[in-house]
């Protein structure tokens, strides 16, 4: 609510002052909408486009989440419509491909790459440690 009374007051001030305060002003507006932008709606256009990705990337297989919470595995894909098995008895159901809310072996996937990834980063710096005190000890050896 504070930054809107200060609007109102530069602008108050701006129909009383001279054209200076109308650009200030301007430029207040242009910069507010420029942080709304990269605040709230790159944001959530980028999430949007990895959802629909993640929809149209799914296989027969796949473990996934829907909106309602549902945990199933993909076993027919259609147009706009996927058959799920769910539970041990394989209820199967047909639900809408929007429906769906997280490709679990896909996140796994990432998961274990991410996991495997910092592993590798972690040997070798252990590797670059040892080998520095290697060298450090040599060189004290050799004085």
């Amino acid at each position: 609510m504070s930054t809107i009374s200060t609007i109102l007051l530069q602008m108050q001030a701006g129909q009383e002052g001279s054209a200076g305060g109308s650009i200030s002003y301007l430029i207040l507006m242009f910069a507010l909408i420029g942080v709304m932008y990269f605040m709230m709606i790159r944001p959530q256009k980028k999430r949007q486009k990895e959802e629909q990705e993640m929809r149209a990337s799914l296989e027969i297989g796949d473990e996934i989440i829907t909106i309602g919470g549902i945990v199933g595995r993909v076993v027919t894909i259609r147009e706009e419509d996927l058959i799920i098995e769910t539970g041990a008895d394989r209820t199967k159901m047909k639900i809408q491909r929007w429906a769906v809310n997280t490709n679990k072996t896909k996140a796994e996937q990432q998961q274990k790459e991410l996991e495997a990834a910092r592993a590798a980063a972690k040997e070798k710096k252990n590797k670059k440690k040892s080998k520095e005190k290697d060298e450090k000890e040599d060189s004290t050896k050799a004085e």
